[in-house]
């Protein structure tokens, strides 16, 4: 089974990632996060800093860091049988570059769900974090250029989309409560689900 942990910057999504580690049995359960830590995760990362970055040959790396990623850790993990909780996926790409590409390309969302189609491997659970944008970029601190509120306002209405389009793959955690009662929830559904 495949879950994904989504939501804007400051959503906590990373900080319940950590804690998953202690409540599910490490054997059975590979835990992972886009970008990754290859080199091509590591050249997403230089196009965050990079204020000046083209919006296009961003989508590319992003989308280049989440094939290597499928073929290097996801499908080997879920051919073994394990559970696998990403730290963010595709969904992040369709919403964060969706909002980017907005005046580049036409329906920029529909392009980046267009390139991944043919070969992404779709999350059987989404975990959905939902905090206002204010609170996120304040969380986030807003040290780049994807953490201002106003971007994140845009992302976020892309993220309520893709929970609309598949309602049945998407639980929306209400992320403003504290963080043992965001853990909670998450314990809770992944009970259910398992």
């Amino acid at each position: 089974m495949l879950v994904t942990l989504e939501g804007i910057d400051g959503s906590g999504k990373t900080t319940v990632a950590e804690a998953l580690r202690d409540s599910l049995p490490a054997e059975e359960t590979v835990f992972t996060r886009e970008p990754t830590d290859s080199w091509y995760g590591e050249a997403v990362d230089r196009s965050i800093d990079d204020d000046g970055a083209d919006p296009l040959a961003e989508l590319f790396l992003y989308t280049a860091d989440h094939a290597d990623h499928l073929s290097r850790v996801v499908r080997p993990a879920l051919e073994s049988g394990k559970l696998v909780v990403s730290d963010r996926y595709s969904d992040s790409r369709y919403a964060y570059q969706g909002a980017t590409l907005e005046g580049v390309v036409k329906r920029p969302m529909e392009y980046v769900r267009g390139i991944h189609q043919p070969f992404t491997r779709p999350p059987d659970l989404t975990l959905y974090f939902d905090v206002p944008p204010e609170t996120g970029a304040e969380r986030a601190g807003a040290t780049n250029k994807f953490e201002t509120a106003g971007y994140l306002a845009r992302v976020q209405d892309n993220y309520e989309r893709l929970v609309e389009t598949d309602p049945d793959r998407f639980v929306r955690i209400d992320a403003t409560r504290s963080p043992e009662a965001v853990l909670d929830a998450v314990e809770d559904t992944l009970e259910r689900v398992r």
